[in-house]
């Protein structure tokens, strides 16, 4: 099992689905974990975590505001004295097709998506910096390699972290950082509850494997990044979607 004891994460978007899956593994193994989320939604992932042993600290922010964040790494920073580990996870879907798309919701797609990972991956960089060592994780998504119907705005900000996690690799790689993405697709989550029992039923028989993937499987994927044991892999796009983007 890999070993993430004495380390600390900071996990965006954090209180349900992919997050609070990438929570829970994280202090199965051994880490200390900032619950980040909107309105104090991450408390409960929290409270479970503590429950059984292990540490964590819920954290009230939100990603677009560079100010609310900044403040949560300076809360994680003073209880746990460091930050190993940050997953940008944090994300939302405004579906429309692009003509009929507002400006409004691309802008807030893009904002939190795309902009809220920069606003993290910076509050970040300087204490890791000094200690010479992270691992930024980025939750990217298969639309975003290979693009969707609706969707010009998700896959837009979920391509543009797989450009944004490949430059800033380039940037940090001396300092003992690397930055990588997990990309993953049909997963269920709240964001795939509402499809449809016949459209689930036809895109599973266009994956590969069959089916759909569980939070957890992209969970495992994140831990490992995050481990000792991919220390020279930077920059990359691991792809959690059984065999659908190949």
């Amino acid at each position: 099992m890999i070993d993430l004891n004495g380390r600390v994460a900071f996990v965006t978007g954090a209180s349900r689905g992919i997050g609070r899956a990438v929570a829970l593994r994280f202090a199965a193994a051994g880490a200390s974990v900032g619950v980040c989320a909107r309105e104090q939604h991450g408390a409960s992932v929290a409270a479970e975590i503590t429950a059984a042993g292990g540490r964590a600290e819920a954290l009230t922010l939100d990603v677009v505001d560079a100010t609310s964040v900044k403040e949560a790494v300076s809360t994680v920073l003073e209880r746990f004295g460091k930050i190993d580990i940050l997953v940008n996870n944090a994300g939302i879907v405004r579906d429309q097709l692009a003509m009929r798309m507002k400006p409004g919701d691309w802008n807030a797609v893009l904002a939190t998506n795309l902009t809220g990972a920069f606003n993290c991956a910076q509050a970040v960089l300087r204490p890791m910096i000094k200690q010479r060592s992270g691992r930024i994780i980025s939750i990217s998504s298969v639309v975003g390699q290979s693009g969707n119907l609706g969707q010009v705005n998700y896959a837009a900000s979920k391509a543009g972290l797989i450009g944004f996690s490949k430059s800033l690799a380039r940037e940090v790689a001396t300092r003992g950082i690397t930055v990588n993405v997990v990309a993953p697709g049909m997963i269920e989550t709240d964001m795939t509850a509402s499809i449809g029992a016949d459209v689930k039923k036809t895109l599973s028989a266009q994956i590969p494997v069959g089916r759909f993937g569980a939070p957890n499987d992209v969970a495992m994927a994140v831990c490992f990044l995050a481990s000792a044991e991919a220390s020279y892999i930077t920059g990359q796009v691991l792809g959690v979607n059984g065999g659908m983007y190949m």
